[in-house]
C-alpha cells in the first residue's frame, strides 16, 4: 500500500505557547531610559513614559502592564538598572509576554548583555520589540540583527567614554580641579566655579590633624569627633577610622591637587583601579586655598609613616608613647594610673613588660613632669651651641634630600621584574606552540615565582627605605624652621617641638635619660 501522511495542525502559538484559538490579549509593558539628570533628558525620560502608556492602551489586543523605568543610568552594564531588573524578573515569572523599547541603545549598549537578555526570554516565549529598528526578537532574523545594533551600540558606548575620558584628563593637563563636593568637607563650590572654605567644617579638619599630631589614632579621633556630635563628610553622624585616613592623607587640605590617582579599565564594567603609573598624573600646586599649611601637611604625613614603621605596637594615649625605650628588655615604657580613685591620682610610665619576662626590670617608673622638664635641659645643652646644631640639622636634612641613588636602585629593580615577567610569557607561548613536560615546565615557573617574590619584596623595601628617608627628612625640615623661630631655651615644655626633636628615649637602671635627636646625636641627662 502507498504512504498516507496526514498533517496534525499546530494548535499552541510558538511564541507564547497559547492555544491558536484562544483570543487573548498580549500582557506588554514599555521601557524608558535615560543616562543623565540633565533637565533636557529629564523631559525625554517624561515624554517616554507617556508616550509608552497611551501606545499600549491604544492596542486592543494588548493589555497594559506597565512601563518599566531607569533614570540617570548609563546602559553599559545592566547590573544598577534597578527598572531594567525588576521588568526582566516580572516577564520571567510570567507577568509580561511583550516588551516594547524605543532601540536596541535604550535595551543595552553591552552585546553580551543584551543577547544574554534576550535568549533568556526567548526560552520563556517573551518577546522584545525594538521600535526605531523594528525588530521583534522572536523573529527569525531578530537575532542576527540585534547582535549588529547591539555592537555598534557598544562602540558607540566606546567612543563616548573615549571622548569623555580624554576631556577630563585635558582640564587635568590644564590644572583644573574638580572636587566631589556632597562628600568633601571643608570645601564647596564657589561663585567663580572654584573650591571655597566651609569655614566651620574647616575647623573640623584642622582639629581631626591637631588631634592626630596630638598622638591620637584615626579611630580615637572618630570616637571623638562622634562624641562632640560632629557630623561627618556625607551629613552622617558615624565616623569611620578610614575616613578620618582619607582626610589626613589627602593632598587637597593643603591647597594641592593630585590628579588621576584612579583610572577606569574597562568602559563596559565602569570597573577602577588605582594609578601606580598606568597612565599620567597631574599634580598641580596652589589650586586653591588650603585649610592646612603645607608645612604641618607634611609634618602629619612623617607621623603616619612613623608609626607604620612602629606598627601595632603604637598607642595614642599619649604623645611619650612609643617615644620611652626599657634599657633592660628593649621595650616601650606605658602610662599607668596610680590611686585612681583617690584625690593621690597620677599618671606614671614604666616599661610595658617589667613583670612579665619572669624576670623584673630594674628601670625605674617616670612621672610625666620628670619627662617634660628633663626634655627642657636637653633643650637647654643644645642651645649652647645653637648655631652647630642648626647646622647639623641642615646637613641631614640635606643627605636625607638626595635619593638619587635609592632611585637608581628602585629603577633597576623595576627593569629585572619586568625582564622576568617577559621571560615567564616567552616560556608560556613557548609551551603552548610546543608542549614541555610537566614536571620540567611546573619546575621552571616555580623558579620564575620565586624569583618575582623576592624581586618584589627587595623592591618593597627599598621603596619603604626612601619613604622613611623622606619621612624624617619632612620632620627635620620642621624641625629647622621651629629652630630659626623659637629660642631653645624653653620656658615651659612645647609639644610641638618634642614632637619634632625626639627620635627616642632610652631609660637607664639608674634613672638616666638617653635622648636621641632627629639629626642623629645623643644627649643624657
Amino acid at each position: 500500500m502507498a504512504k498516507q501522511v496526514t498533517m496534525i495542525p499546530a494548535r499552541l502559538d510558538r511564541a507564547t505557547f497559547m492555544p491558536l484559538d484562544t483570543p487573548a490579549k498580549r500582557r506588554v509593558c514599555g521601557y524608558a531610559r535615560v543616562s543623565t539628570d540633565s533637565e533636557e533628558q529629564l523631559t525625554s525620560y517624561e515624554a517616554q513614559v507617556s508616550y509608552y502608556t497611551n501606545y499600549i492602551k491604544s492596542r486592543a489586543d494588548w493589555e497594559f502592564v506597565s512601563v518599566y523605568t531607569d533614570e540617570g543610568i548609563s546602559a553599559t552594564n545592566t547590573k544598577h538598572r534597578d527598572g531594567f531588573n525588576a521588568m526582566i524578573a516580572d516577564a520571567l515569572a510570567g507577568k509580561i509576554d511583550l516588551i516594547v523599547t524605543k532601540s536596541v541603545s535604550r535595551f543595552a549598549r553591552n552585546t553580551v548583555d543584551s543577547l544574554t537578555t534576550v535568549r533568556k526570554l526567548k526560552e520563556k516565549g517573551i518577546e522584545v520589540y525594538f521600535e526605531k529598528e523594528n525588530i521583534y526578537t522572536l523573529d527569525s532574523k531578530g537575532e542576527l540583527m540585534i547582535t549588529i545594533m547591539s555592537s555598534l551600540a557598544q562602540e558607540e558606548s566606546r567612543s563616548i567614554s573615549e571622548n569623555v575620558t580624554w576631556g577630563q584628563r585635558k582640564r587635568m593637563a590644564d590644572g583644573k580641579v574638580t572636587i566631589p563636593y556632597g562628600r568633601f568637607l571643608g570645601y564647596r563650590k564657589g561663585e567663580d566655579g572654584l573650591p571655597e572654605i566651609v569655614p566651620e567644617e574647616a575647623e573640623t579638619v584642622r582639629l581631626i590633624y591637631r588631634s592626630f599630631m596630638e598622638g591620637l589614632t584615626p579611630n580615637k579621633i572618630s570616637q571623638l569627633l562622634m562624641k562632640r556630635g560632629i557630623l561627618a563628610p556625607g551629613g552622617g553622624a558615624k565616623w569611620y577610622a578610614r575616613t578620618i585616613e582619607s582626610i589626613l592623607t589627602n593632598e587637597k587640605y593643603k591647597g594641592s591637587a593630585l590628579l588621576q590617582k584612579k583610572f577606569t579599565v574597562d568602559f563596559l564594567t565602569k570597573k577602577q583601579k588605582v594609578n601606580e603609573g598606568e597612565v599620567p598624573q597631574y599634580f598641580v600646586e596652589h589650586s586653591h586655598p588650603p585649610i592646612i599649611d603645607p608645612e604641618e601637611f607634611d609634618l602629619v604625613q612623617a607621623e603616619i609613616t612613623r608609626r607604620r614603621t612602629i606598627g601595632k605596637v603604637y598607642s595614642s594615649s599619649n604623645i611619650f608613647s612609643t617615644k620611652l625605650i626599657c634599657s633592660c628588655c628593649g621595650g616601650y615604657f606605658g602610662s599607668k594610673v596610680w590611686h585612681s580613685t583617690s584625690k593621690y591620682r597620677r599618671v606614671i610610665w614604666q616599661c610595658n613588660h617589667k613583670f612579665q619576662n619572669g624576670e623584673k626590670c630594674t628601670t625605674p617608673h617616670l612621672y610625666e613632669d620628670t619627662i617634660k622638664q628633663k626634655f627642657i635641659e636637653v633643650c637647654h645643652i643644645l642651645s649652647e651651641n645653637n648655631q652647630d646644631f642648626l647646622e647639623s640639622c641642615q646637613q641631614i636634612r640635606d643627605m636625607l634630600s638626595d635619593c638619587a641613588a635609592l632611585d637608581r636602585k628602585i629603577e633597576e629593580q623595576y627593569i629585572h621584574l619586568n625582564g622576568l615577567a617577559v621571560a615567564m610569557q616567552s616560556f608560556i607561548k613557548e609551551n603552548a606552540m610546543r608542549p614541555q613536560n610537566s614536571d620540567f615546565y611546573n619546575k621552571r615557573m616555580a623558579e620564575y615565582e620565586k624569583k618575582r617574590a623576592e624581586g618584589e619584596a627587595h623592591l618593597k623595601e627599598l621603596q619603604g627605605k626612601k619613604a622613611s628617608r623622606l619621612s624624617r627628612k619632612e620632620l627635620l625640615d620642621g624641625l629647622i624652621r621651629t629652630l630659626e623661630e623659637t629660642d631653645m631655651r624653653l620656658p615651659k615644655f612645647d609639644e610641638k617641638l618634642w614632637r619634632l626633636m625626639v627620635t627616642s628615649v632610652t631609660v637607664a637602671a639608674d634613672g638616666k635619660l638617653t635622648f636621641t635627636i632627629q639629626n642623629g646625636i645623643t644627649v643624657e641627662v
